[in-house]
């Protein structure tokens, strides 16, 4: 049912009869009577003046929809102007001035009387037999949920009451819902009013408070829904309520960025990205090119994931244009050729090797693409004068244990060796899991959910650190505009995870019963990994979700003296030697932050 009708002639006679109660009763209880063919006239003489005055702003010519402020603004006007002729003409000289005065007031009364029990008994039968909800948050998000969910009549949720964890908010009506007790009594509100489930309306909040809501929705049979974050809608309506996802659970955090300083290293500058085809990578390619780069350069060696992220960035992908580049780390030959010719001024290195039980068992792959490609990067990339250049790291680089953890160190290092012998900036970005990337933890959860699990968890205590991919480039991007050269500009990724929580978290989104076994950790894992290794301090001088660590540089002669065809045992004792650094060596944080 539509209860937003525009109003039309059909409520013209209810007003009249409004102006004509409104005389008739100022005229009662006035002191002195005025003769009866003078009462009859100021009454014609009303609705003349009314119905004339509603024409020019089209009060009954289906401009405002009924029962709404500009509809009520409308008769307002035109009762106000009607009253004030009214009492100009004077059509009642023997009765006292204030007559028509009182009549308006209470013809308006009426007027806006009726258009108020019409617009409720519309709201009532169309929320009538809708499925009732509470709504969690009393904020701006849930102030635009309940209007929408109260005025849309297509939906199908009837709110019922609101939670909200503030103690000022208790005994507040929000757009006539009442605001009925906080998470404590969320169990005991959703029992009394027979609510089918909740809708959790907190944009981009605390994964742990979305957890603790869902566990006490979920033990109670109901279902919970929540709003999408801001980075997937701006508006907050009913329309975009949606099943709970792996990412809220996580938490979602609204990025501080300062878009001045990123369009002034990226826009109009030549940028290449390496590893574009990845989760990093092709996700770095959809921000960058949000900031307007003279040319976007994506280089990846799978052709198939090239032609992927060229599909997401412009809706098609004809892998015609010079904007794609397939290429090899491996073959340093290939690369200084792409450098030399395409001059790019901006450089994302994000391919790598990733999968860490793989790698343990091929070290001498980890050394080919992980240390000498991202070597021949950097050479490449000093060579042809790249002012700035990112490397993407890992947070197994901080006190390394396994073979992954050991490459991305050395790159670190490696690229703040760069810095001390090239022009530009050569930095470093550290950061945890990422959400939906390839070789995933959270990847492998729910392919193994949707087989049916069981799900595996290497250990009941093992934690991890997780953000969303569109957080991590975002903050990336952000870290590289103010990192200086040899840095790790190591991300904030919240409070880690316990994974066999997530595992739980996630098998709990099935719809049908799913086991979680416990396998042990494997060779190369931590129980719980580190953002900061030995020596290194958490400072953020700069941004509040950014620390600026130092890495200590490593001559890249001794990378290039080691053997991919070493024996896998010896390669990995000398993969971990060169993360070792001698306390002598660690040089201070950048003059850049302490000055």
């Amino acid at each position: 049912m539509d209860f937003h009708r525009p109003a039309g002639p059909g409520a013209l006679p209810a007003d009249l009869c409004a102006w004509a109660g409104g005389l008739a009763l100022a005229v009662a209880i006035a002191p002195e009577w005025p003769p009866l063919p003078h009462a009859v006239g100021a009454i014609l003489l009303a609705a003349a003046l009314h119905t004339a005055i509603a024409w020019p702003v089209h009060l009954y010519r289906r401009r405002y929809d009924r029962g709404t402020l500009d509809e009520l603004r409308a008769v307002g006007l035109t009762t106000a102007a009607a009253g004030a002729a009214l009492y100009a003409l004077n059509p009642m000289p023997t009765a006292p001035a204030g007559i028509p005065v009182v009549a308006a007031m209470t013809a308006l009364l009426g007027m806006v009387a009726v258009r108020g029990a019409a617009r409720l008994r519309r709201e009532r039968r169309s929320l009538a037999g809708r499925e009732p909800v509470l709504v969690y948050g009393a904020g701006a998000a849930g102030h635009r949920l309940l209007r929408s969910m109260l005025h849309d009549p297509h939906c199908r949720y009837r709110p019922v009451g609101v939670i909200d964890d503030d103690p000022a908010k208790r005994n507040l009506r929000i757009e006539g819902v009442p605001v009925l007790g906080g998470r404590a009594s969320l169990i005991a509100v959703l029992e009394r009013t027979g609510a089918s489930g909740v809708i959790f309306a907190i944009r981009n909040g605390d994964g742990a408070l979305l957890r603790s809501v869902r566990a006490l929705v979920t033990a109670t049979g109901r279902a919970l829904s929540v709003l999408p974050s801001l980075d997937e809608s701006l508006d907050a309506s009913v329309g975009d309520v949606r099943e709970v996802q792996l990412s809220d659970l996580l938490g979602r955090r609204q990025i501080d960025t300062d878009l001045g300083a990123i369009g002034d290293y990226l826009t109009g500058k030549r940028v290449l990205v390496t590893g574009a085809g990845g989760s990093i990578g092709s996700e770095l390619c959809r921000q960058l090119y949000r900031f307007g780069p003279a040319e976007l350069m994506m280089l990846d060696r799978d052709e198939s994931a090239l032609h992927a992220v060229q599909l997401s960035i412009h809706g098609r992908a004809l892998l015609d244009s010079p904007e794609l580049i397939l290429a090899d780390l491996r073959d340093a030959a290939a690369l200084a050729a792409v450098f030399a010719a395409r001059r790019p001024e901006v450089v994302f290195h994000a391919a790598a090797l990733k999968h860490l039980t793989l790698l343990e068992r091929h070290p001498g792959e980890a050394l080919q693409t992980n240390v000498i490609g991202t070597l021949n990067v950097l050479s490449a990339a000093a060579a042809a004068g790249v002012s700035r250049f990112v490397n993407i790291s890992t947070d197994k680089a901080a006190n390394p244990v396994s073979v992954l953890g050991y490459s991305k160190r050395i790159t670190e290092r490696l690229t703040a060796h760069r810095s001390t012998v090239a022009d530009g900036t050569y930095l470093n970005v550290r950061f945890g899991n990422v959400l939906g990337s390839r070789g995933s933890v959270v990847t492998a959860f729910q392919a193994q959910v949707e087989a049916g699990g069981p799900v595996t968890v290497t250990d009941p205590s093992v934690t991890r650190y997780f953000m969303t991919v569109q957080e991590a480039v975002q903050l990336v991007i952000q870290a590289a505009a103010l990192g200086a050269g040899g840095e790790a500009l190591v991300l904030d990724m919240g409070a880690p995870v316990r994974i066999d929580e997530l595992a739980h978290q996630l098998a709990a989104l099935s719809t049908r019963p799913i086991e979680v076994v416990y396998t042990g950790l494997r060779p190369g894992e931590k129980l719980h990994e580190e953002l900061f290794g030995l020596g290194e301090a958490d400072v953020r001088p700069l941004h509040p979700l950014i620390s600026h660590v130092s890495v200590p540089p490593l001559d890249p002669a001794l990378v290039l003296a080691l053997s991919p065809s070493t024996a896998p045992a010896a390669l990995v004792g000398q993969l971990a030697d060169l993360c070792v650094v001698p306390a002598i060596e660690v040089p201070t944080l950048s003059a850049a932050h302490t000055s």
